[in-house]
């Protein structure tokens, strides 16, 4: 390749790296115009923030805190159930999903589409649409965290599935196993440790979206958030705030000691 061409692809490279860079700054501008973001509005409203936050929402009250141990097993309960159902059927449906185990194309294909689905509407939406169906409560809130919890599992087991080492598989295949034995003896041994991993991802991913779905009528601490709020009891609010940090925190160091000692 002679210099005159290297200057050339060098020159195209250049280019196309400035017009992708102004393709993001004019995106970010545009953007910003249409949220009326600017920094003038955003210092501007930096007192009232700083003022609600510190004067407002502190100190917590702490003669709150026996009245949020029930809304706070509520977030755990719903998490854990949701967590564990979603798990089992996720993991059942996972197995015709994926392209190394599905006993048929169309089948892999429609549990991929009817996951994507559960998955890419958000959990709020979910529990909207429930409430209208179940009304208020902790089933509400359940039943949402389990259908998203489906939708993203059946597609990360099906993906770990995929990625089984196959030589097990085709020596049982060879030696003349049914389908269900294969499944059994060569694929369930090598999926266990991901749908362990997983499972507890989803259980930690459950507690953060559980303060969500509460706040739209799911019940737990968001249920608790959300009347605090309306009745202007900061203080209140701060404190479930704080007991929603905590359990988060604690679920997530739980599930790392269990993933580290059992994968």
């Amino acid at each position: 390749m002679s210099s005159e061409q290297l200057q050339s692809i060098k020159r195209t490279k250049r280019n196309q790296l400035i017009l992708i860079l102004a393709l993001i700054i004019g995106l970010s501008v545009w953007s910003a115009l249409g949220t009326n973001f600017s920094l003038p509005a955003l210092w501007g409203g930096f007192g009232d923030g700083a003022s609600f936050l510190f004067v407002d929402l502190m100190p917590p009250d702490l003669s709150g805190l026996p009245d949020l141990i029930g809304p706070a097993l509520d977030t755990i309960y719903m998490s854990f159930v949701a967590m564990f159902i979603g798990s089992i059927i996720a993991g059942g449906l996972s197995i015709f999903a994926a392209a190394t185990t599905s006993p048929h194309p169309v089948l892999q294909v429609a549990l991929r589409a009817f996951s994507a689905m559960f998955r890419n509407i958000p959990v709020i939406i979910w529990t909207i649409l429930l409430v209208a169906s179940f009304g208020l409560g902790n089933l509400v809130g359940t039943l949402s965290l389990l259908i998203v919890s489906i939708g993203m599992l059946v597609r990360c087991f099906a993906e770990s599935l995929e990625e089984i080492d196959m030589g097990q598989v085709e020596a049982l295949r060879a030696a003349g196993a049914g389908y269900w034995q294969v499944i059994g003896q060569a694929v369930l041994p090598q999926f266990l440790p991901s749908f362990i991993g997983w499972s507890l991802y989803n259980l930690e991913i459950n507690v953060r979206a559980s303060t969500i779905v509460g706040m739209v009528g799911g019940g737990g601490l968001g249920f608790a958030i959300q009347s605090g709020i309306k009745l202007f009891q900061y203080k209140d609010v701060s404190m479930a705030v704080i007991l929603v940090l905590v359990i988060v925190l604690a679920t997530e160091m739980l599930t790392n000691s269990i993933r580290r000692r059992i994968i």
